[in-house]
């Protein structure tokens, strides 16, 4: 399904039944592979396990300047990034089930994809996981911390098929000239 960037596309009715949160999407980027809402939804649900059900995550996908602009705002790093998470407040959670937000800029994800030799989708899915655990309390501040998140990260991503997003791939062989 496609819509106009900036366009928000309401969740279909059933997003939020049996163990799928409900995906909220708003694109503020054309072109290129965006996974489908399913999609973002079975990433979310692996990462929240039996939290998914009854709960929101608003995917917001912006481009690089949006990107640069909210991670200086709120991080402190002039420079775009892969994906950030903001959490609901403990009492927006509890009374709508919203969990929180997260904006990802595409083509970030997707250069680095390219730089790491891996296929999209799978750095799709591990970003998506990744800001998944943020939104429930997980952070890499700490070097404990971020081998804590990185176990969770592999043990998730290993459910849904996709390989260990930290080991790096083989270089690919050279063909001579």
């Amino acid at each position: 399904m496609s819509a106009r960037p900036g366009a928000r596309v309401p969740p279909p009715a059933a997003a939020g039944a049996g163990r799928l949160p409900t995906i909220g999407l708003v694109r503020r980027v054309r072109g290129g592979w965006l996974p489908t809402r399913r999609e973002l939804a079975r990433w979310t649900a692996a990462a929240l396990g039996r939290r998914a059900a009854q709960r929101e995550i608003c995917v917001l996908l912006v481009g690089v300047r949006r990107s640069r602009a909210l991670n200086a705002r709120y991080r402190g790093r002039d420079r775009p990034t892969n994906v950030l998470s903001f959490p609901a407040a403990p009492l927006a959670e509890r009374a709508s089930g919203l969990l929180g937000d997260l904006v990802i800029c595409p083509t970030v994800l997707r250069a680095e994809a390219r730089a790491q030799r891996k296929p999209a989708r799978a750095h799709w899915a591990h970003l998506v996981v990744h800001g998944a655990l943020h939104l429930l309390g997980y952070d890499h501040e700490h070097e404990r911390d971020a081998r804590r998140m990185q176990r969770r990260e592999i043990r998730v991503l290993r459910t849904l098929g996709i390989p260990n997003p930290y080991r790096l791939a083989a270089p690919r062989a050279r063909r001579p000239a």
